[in-house]
């Protein structure tokens, strides 16, 4: 898959703000400085789409992309961050959560992690949300080139032990600053779309 047309579509902090469903959407989950905004600028080839700010915590909205007028991309708040108000962390997790139990279209919720560290206690806890939600399955390890191949794969086992993954679940080392591993985190979301078509197809 290649992405050649991305724009940015709605922002919103509650339901009625969410574009009109209709088209699949895919949306991405980290913490804060987790290299969210950067992977999407990586795979959207676009420089600025996607914020990249060096203050983390700082994405507090829900925003859709439009991409390849096919589908969307949904960016959502950032979680972790230290210096965030309790008041402020609640809200952004009550906003997540009603954009995961209730949207239509909505396909899967692709959470980032740093290859570099273990899954914090909200990495483990966003990714029961998502397997409630029947959301989860696919983990980007960020940072990929910050660690050597030997040690890249002792990090990927430990992610996939600490998140509780099971088997088919899929662990896709990225790399921004190299600008490797995207094109397989691609292959997934093309693979992702192209099940949805069949899935709707055979309802018609």
């Amino acid at each position: 898959m290649q992405i050649n047309k991305s724009e940015l579509e709605a922002v919103a902090v509650k339901a009625t703000q969410y574009p009109e469903p209709g088209v699949p959407e895919i949306a991405f989950a980290g913490r804060s400085n987790v290299g969210k905004s950067s992977l999407l600028n990586l795979i959207t080839r676009r420089k600025n789409l996607a914020r990249v700010s060096g203050s983390p915590g700082k994405t507090r909205t829900i925003n859709f992309y439009r991409v390849n007028d096919e589908f969307r991309i949904v960016d959502l708040p950032g979680y972790g961050y230290a210096r965030v108000s309790k008041s402020e962390s609640e809200k952004w997790g009550a906003m997540m959560e009603g954009y995961l139990e209730s949207r239509k279209g909505l396909l899967k919720v692709i959470q980032l992690v740093d290859i570099r560290h273990n899954p914090s206690a909200q990495d483990v806890q966003m990714y029961e949300y998502l397997k409630y939600y029947n959301l989860d399955g696919i983990v980007v390890a960020t940072k990929a080139d910050k660690v050597s191949s030997n040690q890249r794969s002792k990090n990927i086992s430990k992610i996939r032990k600490t998140l509780g993954m099971n088997k088919d679940d899929k662990i896709i080392p990225v790399s921004t600053l190299k600008r490797t591993g995207h094109d397989v985190l691609l292959g997934e979301i093309e693979q992702l779309l192209e099940n949805y078509e069949n899935y709707e197809e055979g309802d018609d």
